[in-house]
């Protein structure tokens, strides 16, 4: 029997294949925690979570609150008497709300704590290289993904994995382990980990500046870089073609170990086929997106652009 009463806080599509496995799996789920909605477009339409989205489809009481120490939020959460809450994706949570469930507050975190504790582990798993990441569920604590580990599941990291590969893998993956998780804590099974303090390699939030390409960095270092940030929020450089410069994402790529004399950043194109010189070798771009233009492929911008024979990334 599944009679945990379970609240579910969160907000992106990651969360909602958490959610829908325990409501598909016949969990008690009483009521959703997400985001509230957001104006978006050019319309500044409200935007909803995804969360949001598919908890309305299978009418589970919803709600979004802005402060999360609202007192009639709190009220209100107090009322779906919740045994134990799950929080995916969402954002820190005040101990007046990850204290008032009866079992507690557990966290899926979508890397091996206590490595990449922090906003974009799945990012910076694949930029550093890693060959293995996993997923990890933990009882909330007073800091970011500090509290005692239940269980984690390791994967392998491909070396032409993308973050958006990786992710859909983790969300899969975290699916089960929450699932292994309630049962765990219904059952009265459940044992912990401590965290040891290490912090070694954390999962700081993405931003223009650390998403930009430093192309006299090796060779190796530029294809995680832009493997781990492809989809979202995707790589970028500046284009020097001429006169002109021209900002642009940088998506798919393959790399080419190859000695060579041409510059750091010059661009090599050919009508099927654009590559950049780098230390010991070549990114080959096979998808692109100049700013003002939509993402394509190499072969379709090289009918219709054409790169200077000095042009470079810088």
């Amino acid at each position: 029997m599944k009679d945990l009463r379970i609240v579910f806080m969160g907000t992106p599509d990651f969360a909602v294949t958490i959610l829908k496995h325990l409501v598909e799996n016949d969990y008690n789920v009483v009521g959703v925690i997400t985001a509230s909605d957001k104006p978006a477009g050019r319309g500044r339409k409200l935007n909803e979570s995804a969360v949001k989205k598919y908890a309305t489809s299978v009418n589970l009481p919803i709600l979004q609150p802005t402060n999360l120490k609202n007192e009639d939020f709190n009220k209100e959460l107090k009322a779906l008497k919740a045994d134990l809450q799950i929080v995916v994706a969402f954002r820190m949570l005040p101990a007046m709300v990850w204290k008032m469930p009866k079992y507690g507050t557990f966290n899926l975190h979508a890397s091996l704590l206590p490595e990449y504790r922090g906003a974009a582990p799945i990012h910076w798993a694949i930029i550093n290289g890693e060959t293995k990441t996993g997923v990890t569920t933990f009882f909330i604590d007073d800091k970011i993904d500090t509290g005692e580990i239940i269980l984690q599941e390791e994967i392998e990291v491909l070396e032409t994995e993308t973050v958006g590969t990786l992710h859909d893998k983790l969300m899969n993956l975290g699916a089960g382990l929450v699932s292994k998780t309630v049962d765990l804590i219904e059952t009265g099974k459940v044992s912990t980990t401590k965290q040891p303090d290490l912090e070694e390699k954390s999962a700081s939030k993405l931003n223009p500046e650390n998403c930009r390409i430093d192309w006299t960095d090796s060779i190796d270092n530029i294809y995680n870089k832009i493997r781990g940030l492809n989809p979202f929020p995707a790589a970028w450089s500046i284009i020097k073609n001429e006169e002109e410069e021209i900002s642009s994402k940088i998506y798919a790529v393959r790399k080419e170990n190859e000695a060579h004399n041409i510059a750091v950043g010059k661009i090599i194109a050919t009508k099927k086929e654009l590559k950049v010189a780098v230390t010991k070798g070549f990114i080959i771009i096979d998808e692109i997106k100049l700013s003002g233009k939509k993402k394509m492929d190499a072969k379709s911008l090289l009918n219709g652009f054409t790169f200077s024979s000095e042009a470079r990334f810088i």
